[in-house]
């Protein structure tokens, strides 16, 4: 996290990591707020809306101010020369400001947060005729702190209609707006597949010979392997004819098997 040595209001701001769908959240008031400063930097969108809405459901002052700032982050108030919304800035240390709220990160969506619908109906409601003023801010782009600067200038002329001593000032950003989306590149993809099925096709010409020969002449069935085999297996058949036939020669009765020859018998033939 990046420090930064600031005053006013906005101090806590300067060690917020902007996460990609949080955004700021500042709320000054000449009215006191029941919050110290120490609040919890990072909060959800229903916890910042239901403390506001809170403060707000008493018509605190006479005067409110609502700006909003698509894609803002808590990061993108600091630059090298200091604040990036002077005025804003400026409004914060205002010596008519005894209430301040302020949150580094607020994730979540702010968009269905219907403020100026909930100012009205609590003015009316306390019996109050409420002065607010709705101010939308463009989108950053390019070189956002230039860009934030240039907002806040167009700001800088509510901040001075502000000239009583009872008033309200909530700032917050809303989600960026989306990216746009080409709706001509499926028909540009279309047109390309139809012009190349439409081109001509090439065929070439088969120049390849067709081979006539007979087919003992266009493959090789007896290769040298195979005649060696056949050899080895002619050799082998006739040993093994031989020694079949060596002993089918054999003469042996069958009495020979049955004639005793063990150690008696040859005591009896000594």
């Amino acid at each position: 996290m990046r420090a930064y040595t600031v005053t006013g209001a906005l101090t806590l701001m300067s060690t917020a990591v902007a996460f990609s769908d949080s955004s700021p959240w500042v709320l000054l008031s000449t009215s006191k707020i029941d919050q110290s400063l120490s609040v919890n930097q990072i909060q959800t969108s229903p916890e910042a809306i239901a403390f506001t809405k809170n403060f707000l459901s008493e018509c605190p002052t006479d005067e409110y101010l609502i700006v909003t700032q698509p894609g803002v982050h808590a990061a993108d108030f600091w630059n090298r020369d200091g604040c990036a919304m002077l005025h804003l800035c400026e409004a914060a240390k205002d010596a008519r400001v005894k209430g301040k709220y302020t949150v580094a990160e607020v994730v979540g969506d702010v968009t269905a947060s219907g403020f100026v619908q909930h100012i009205k109906a609590s003015c009316n409601k306390n019996g109050k005729v409420a002065k607010i003023i709705e101010r939308p801010l463009e989108s950053l782009s390019g070189d956002r702190s230039q860009a934030l600067g240039t907002n806040d200038a167009s700001i800088a002329l509510d901040l001075g209609m502000v000239s009583s001593d009872s008033y309200t000032i909530l700032f917050y950003a809303t989600p960026r707006e989306p990216l746009y989306d080409s709706e001509f590149i499926e028909p540009l993809h279309m047109d390309v597949r139809r012009d190349i099925d439409n081109a001509p096709s090439l065929h070439r010409a088969n120049e390849t010979e067709r081979d006539t020969r007979p087919l003992f002449e266009k493959y090789q069935f007896f290769t040298p392997g195979i005649f060696m085999g056949i050899i080895v297996a002619l050799v082998l058949l006739s040993i093994l004819g031989a020694g079949i036939r060596g002993l089918a020669s054999l003469e042996v009765s069958y009495g020979a098997f049955d004639k005793d020859m063990g150690p008696a018998a040859q005591k009896k033939q000594q």
